[in-house]
């Protein structure tokens, strides 16, 4: 490519409060009835006062810190004036020049992401157009919700990029409490500025005219809105042409990018001081608070577990991305202890146990298996008691009753065979019962070892020692040659 993408990311993301920004309607994105969280102080009708959600302030610091920023001593809130059918005061309570957070930074994949600020504004409605109709819609449940604006530095360098960074973020933000920053639900829309500037002549730092791309409601929309664009751009530039200063929204269903409006500049909102609201003062003893409430991060936690648990990069993402896997997963190591039984309960954990779980969470009340008993299944696999065939049984078992694994073991009659005589008199029968298999051996073929193997395991049920069968069938085999 002969342009550098410099690109820049707009996230907004609805915060989890009872209450709306500036009355006391229900903050609620699961609400399918239109129109019914509303009220005439967040319809904008005349005479009504604003109150501000003392929640979204707090989580709106939280966040900032969480990413390194700083909390000015004063901030304040200002109306932007725009006329959409959405915004039903004809103006919007925002924040200019006096945000709550300033600054801040991001690491992703190693890589600094400046922030440049995280502030407090209120959601607009939400426009709906019916199918095969010359008219839309409106719903104003979502006016006024409490909404955080995070404005990066333009540090970003590709499509790929992007995404990792409104990931991370998105995890941060659930981390904290302060989001689901469901994306499904409109509660994280990311949007991106990109412009293009010609690789050789990066010493002038003279950047490309930029173009911001709307509606970008999917992490695989982020990637490839901002790859089109920047393909678009190319495209332009390699014809002589100009790339023009826009608006520009995603069409999700053919993968395009499209003109939306011509960009408005900040002169163009007519910001002023919210006249109804009070500026704010903090102290540091409530910035302490809200620091001091903020939990371990992921980057932080991915660092811990790999340092005292000596987990694999995968296995640890993994967890981390689960919040509530990686808190069961603590649990159980911290019963568990030596290293093998805790990278053991690791892989059952990822694998086995999410696929019964299906999708839903070790957090749910219908959710049995107490810490303590799955270490001690753990426990019993690595002490050889019970073969990786009959923990599958065991653990399907537990995940329905809630049981303890040894009852489940005795109870089912599935304690492992592992005396060496039975194991012999069962081995030399499925040697004398597969001729063939045996000859495949002694010509080589691997798989013919592992199918007499699964011949001893079917015969026991799966209660026979895997290594000692292993053992016994080489040590046999050989004879045999």
């Amino acid at each position: 490519m002969a342009y550098k993408p410099t690109i820049g990311l707009e996230i907004h993301v609805e915060l989890r409060t009872k209450s709306k920004m500036f009355c006391s309607c229900a903050n609620d994105p699961d609400e399918k009835q239109p129109n019914t969280n509303v009220c005439p102080i967040c319809m904008g009708h005349p005479g009504t006062l604003p109150v501000i959600n003392e929640e979204a302030v707090k989580k709106v610091i939280k966040t900032g810190l969480a990413l390194n920023g700083a909390v000015p001593e004063y901030s304040k809130f200002d109306r932007k004036n725009y006329f959409y059918p959405d915004l039903p005061k004809g103006y919007q309570i925002s924040q200019y020049d006096q945000p709550l957070c300033t600054g801040g930074f991001l690491i992703v994949d190693g890589r600094k992401i400046d922030i440049t600020r995280v502030h407090l504004e209120e959601d607009t409605g939400r426009l709906i157009h019916p199918p095969a109709t010359d008219f839309s819609l409106v719903d104003f449940n979502r006016a006024g919700v409490p909404l955080m604006e995070l404005v990066t530095e333009p540090d970003i360098t590709s499509a790929k990029e992007a995404r990792a960074f409104a990931e991370e973020l998105r995890l941060i933000l659930r981390y904290l409490g302060v989001s689901d920053a469901d994306m499904e639900k409109g509660e994280m829309r990311v949007e991106a500025n990109i412009s293009l500037s010609q690789k050789s002549n990066l010493k002038s730092q003279k950047l490309g005219t930029k173009v911001e791309i709307k509606n970008l409601n999917s992490f695989r929309a982020v990637e490839k809105g901002i790859d089109y664009e920047i393909e678009r751009q190319s495209k332009l530039l390699d014809a002589g042409k100009k790339v023009v200063q826009e608006t520009r929204g995603w069409d999700a269903a053919k993968e395009v990018t499209v003109t939306q409006r011509i960009k408005e500049e900040a002169h163009d909102y007519r910001y002023f001081p919210e006249p109804d609201l009070p500026p704010l003062q903090f102290k540091a003893d409530d910035i302490k608070i809200i620091k001091d409430e903020i939990p371990e991060l992921p980057q932080a936690k991915r660092e811990r577990f790999k340092k005292e648990y000596g987990l694999e990069r995968d296995g640890v993402e993994m967890l981390v991305q689960n919040k509530e896997l990686g808190g069961y997963f603590e649990k159980v190591a911290s019963e568990a202890q030596d290293p093998r039984s805790i990278k053991l309960c690791a892989n059952y954990l990822i694998t086995d146990l999410q696929s019964l779980l299906q999708g839903k969470s070790v957090a749910d009340k219908a959710f049995k298996i107490t810490p303590e008993n799955f270490a001690e299944f753990i426990g019993l696999i690595v002490q050889g008691a019970i073969s990786s065939k009959i923990a599958k049984t065991v653990l399907q078992e537990m995940f329905v009753t809630g049981g303890d694994p040894s009852n489940i073991i005795s109870e089912k009659g599935l304690i492992q065979i592992t005396g060496e005589k039975e194991i012999e008199t069962i081995v030399k029968a499925i040697i004398a019962q597969n001729p063939q298999a045996v000859d495949d051996y002694k010509k080589g073929k691997g798989n013919a070892l592992q199918f007499l193997i699964g011949k001893v395991m079917q015969e026991t049920r799966g209660k026979a020692s895997p290594e000692m069968t292993r053992n016994l069938l080489n040590k046999l085999l050989v004879d045999k040659k």
